[in-house]
């Protein structure tokens, strides 16, 4: 294959939308699979999703804030992640609310009812001057929908579906989950509620976590191309521990992340017990999926009091609404728990918005407007909300290891105080605070940093030697490349790509209202 899909002399290289039937289909997956799949047949190729709504987002080298979801397909592509691939990401603040980020940087709170008024309409030549710009630069660009391309409330102003589909003049493949039943009136629904001009995109189907013999789903299949004239040009097998920084839900991390189909034995005596703290707006909780990948630690999420008692470390994740998590420690007595830990020498890691709990003091005019907060009053540093947001990609040294990590905070952390400096945080006795996200995928920091966890624990847990995060995350990816090569028809996907949108793709009644 390679030598096709050129993208030479200013011509624009091939596209493909991957849309869903709901959210968590497999859009995320499937995208980054095929963007594995195509970079192995030589094919320069980026990931796209117009507009991301995650807490759980990345920094590029540039300094821009985009969804982890798009910086993990950007490594399933083997390409830096840019600002490009994720042009509009929404940080949820409350049910009804977000932040917008805007080519990487933030531009205001809006309502969901501003946003989809008419701010979202306003950012459609935006996305498709960056989808453009994608395709000038690479021989493909695969791009996921969000939600489903079915939601005809919100149709006019879509800007992550559809639009862009029919802005870009882009075929669509429609992704659905069989294993949570009804598939087949998902595609056909999801075809029949679009306009005749959408479903003139629409070019095909792929079925997602399929658990048997899959002769048996072959007559159903054939009824469906007889009912919308379209091709299923895949079956997916159901796979564990196939998900990749998604954008939403605590399911993601509480898998088990990059070690679900395989539990290993720990390497010395005893496992480490993890307990996560699932705070409110939990954001970047994908921080402990390096631990989870470690043998022998376990991780959990936990919401209440009792399920402190025999964890060997404690963790307080990222949240978007510090000031609100803290608020629910203390409603639910995990802020009194947390404490006593602390006086008992047992560890408690913070990171970012769990950092800033930690604190003595928080001054916020800016995220939740409380003003003057107290804090648990575990660590030494007073912490003041600016109105600029802190982007950046530090790196550094701690505990004798180099490490790398990326920064996403309004929270500015004055340190008073400590027994030691911690990645621009501090240590005082068993409770360490970070604004770095992503330093435990750090291979020799992890395995430091585990050790003095163990030792403050009083476990015989020793770090296997050989655990590589980033090897993980390879082989996860290369697991995705295999399954859109294995089962999936890859030579109709090519010629999507390479050739467009189909003609003749029929109307499947009654269509939009």
């Amino acid at each position: 294959m390679n030598g096709r899909l050129k993208a030479s002399g200013g011509a624009v290289g091939g596209g493909l939308l991957v849309a869903g039937t709901t959210s968590d289909a497999g859009k995320s997956v499937v995208t980054a699979g095929i963007c594995r799949w195509l970079v192995r047949q030589g094919v320069r190729v980026a990931p796209f999703k117009a507009q991301n709504m995650s807490l759980n987002s990345f920094v590029t080298r540039e300094g821009a804030e985009i969804g982890r979801a798009q910086a993990m397909q950007a490594a399933a592509a083997r390409v830096e992640p840019t600002a490009l691939m994720n042009p509009v990401l929404l940080k949820p603040g409350s049910d009804r609310s977000s932040q917008v980020v805007l080519l990487g940087k933030p531009v205001g709170e809006l309502s969901a009812r501003g946003y989809h008024a008419g701010r979202q309409e306003q950012l459609l030549g935006t996305v498709t001057d960056c989808l453009q710009e994608l395709r000038r630069t690479h021989d493909a660009v695969i791009c996921e929908g969000a939600g489903s391309p079915a939601e005809i409330n919100l149709r006019r102003t879509d800007i992550v579906n559809m639009g862009i589909a029919r802005a870009a003049r882009i075929p669509v493949v429609v992704v659905g989950d069989i294993d949570r039943g009804g598939v087949f009136a998902s595609f056909f629904g999801t075809t029949a509620l679009l306009s005749k001009e959408d479903q003139a995109l629409v070019a095909g189907y792929l079925v997602n976590k399929f658990r048997g013999d899959v002769t048996l789903l072959e007559p159903g299949l054939e009824m469906l191309r007889g009912l919308t004239g379209r091709r299923t040009l895949g079956v997916l097998p159901f796979a564990h521990g196939l998900g990749i920084d998604e954008e939403d839900g605590l399911r993601v991390s509480l898998r088990g992340a990059v070690r679900e189909s395989v539990v290993a034995p720990p390497h010395g005596a005893d496992v480490l017990r993890v307990a996560v703290c699932a705070v409110p707006l939990m954001s970047n909780f994908t921080d402990v999926d390096a631990l989870a990948a470690e043998p022998g630690v376990v991780v959990r999420f936990v919401d209440r009091a009792e399920e402190l008692a025999d964890a060997d470390l404690v963790v307080l994740p990222g949240t978007r609404g510090t000031v609100r998590a803290l608020e629910w420690l203390r409603e639910r007595g995990l802020a009194d728990a947390i404490a006593r830990r602390a006086a008992e020498g047992r560890p408690v890691l913070g990171i970012c918005g769990g950092f800033q709990m930690l604190g003595e003091h928080i001054e916020d005019e800016v995220e939740s407007k409380a003003g003057a907060v107290e804090g648990l009053g575990l660590l030494p540093i007073r912490v003041r909300f600016a109105a600029e947001k802190t982007l950046a990609r530090p790196s550094g040294e701690a505990l004798g290891e180099p490490v790398e990590g990326y920064e996403i905070h309004h929270g500015v952390a004055e340190v008073t105080g400590g027994d030691e400096e911690f990645l621009d945080g501090c240590r005082s006795g068993s409770v360490w605070g970070t604004h770095w996200h992503g330093s435990l995928e750090s291979d020799g920091f992890r395995r430091a940093f585990l050790r003095r966890v163990a030792a403050d624990a009083g476990r015989a847990f020793v770090p296997a030697p050989d655990t590589s995060f980033a090897a993980l995350r390879e082989e996860q990816l290369d697991r995705l490349g295999d399954l859109i090569e294995e089962h999936a028809d890859t030579g109709a996907l090519l010629r999507l790509i390479e050739e467009g949108v189909p003609e003749g793709l029929p109307f499947v009644p009654p269509g939009a209202p």
